[in-house]
């Protein structure tokens, strides 16, 4: 552990004081209390991020597959609709990734505080883990990521190709009867 002393201004009694008085914090401290309020507020803002990214995405992927089926001549146009998919997927990832490190951040403060290692001088230190790529990419393969934006993706696609949902319907029927079929 690294720790700095400043000894300006300070004499050898003073210093003895200050460590002495340096207590783990308890878990009724306002001061701590307002320092897990800034991560909870931080953790809903990326929640609510998160949410607004599939809200924008379903609303300008509907609209352009609305466009593009209302006309048959520019059915070969639904692929525009994977853009917004990708961008916000991307987005929505992001955000995600972020919760999830303030959330390892939170967690690790109420570890500190039960573990009796809180002290006040590390309040109001927010910060998150400062591993991005890593949770970036566990955040992609979450469950609210691949099946919302992957299942926008084959809407997409079965606009441009009509054929492909009642294929995908029918693999499932036969999968599913050779999989329950009587022995």
């Amino acid at each position: 552990m690294v720790s700095v002393e400043i000894n300006e201004g300070i004499d050898m009694n003073q210093k003895i004081e200050l460590q002495m008085s340096r207590e783990p914090l308890s878990v009724d401290d306002s001061a701590l209390l307002k320092h897990l309020d800034i991560y909870q507020g931080i953790i809903e803002r990326m929640a609510n991020n998160s949410a607004s990214c599939k809200k924008w995405a379903i609303t300008l992927v509907a609209a352009i597959l609305v466009v593009v089926a209302k006309d048959e001549s520019k059915v070969g146009l639904a692929w525009i609709a994977i853009i917004p998919i990708i961008l916000f997927g991307f987005l929505d990832t992001y955000y995600l990734s972020l919760e999830r490190q303030f959330r390892k951040s939170y967690g690790d403060v109420i570890k500190s505080l039960h573990g009796r290692t809180l002290y006040s001088d590390q309040l109001f230190h927010v910060k998150t883990t400062g591993r991005l790529p890593r949770y970036f990419l566990g955040s992609i393969f979450s469950w609210s990521i691949i099946v919302f934006y992957v299942g926008m993706g084959l809407l997409a696609y079965s606009v441009e190709s009509p054929n492909l949902l009642s294929d995908l319907v029918n693999s499932v029927k036969g999968l599913a009867h050779s999989l329950f079929a009587p022995i």
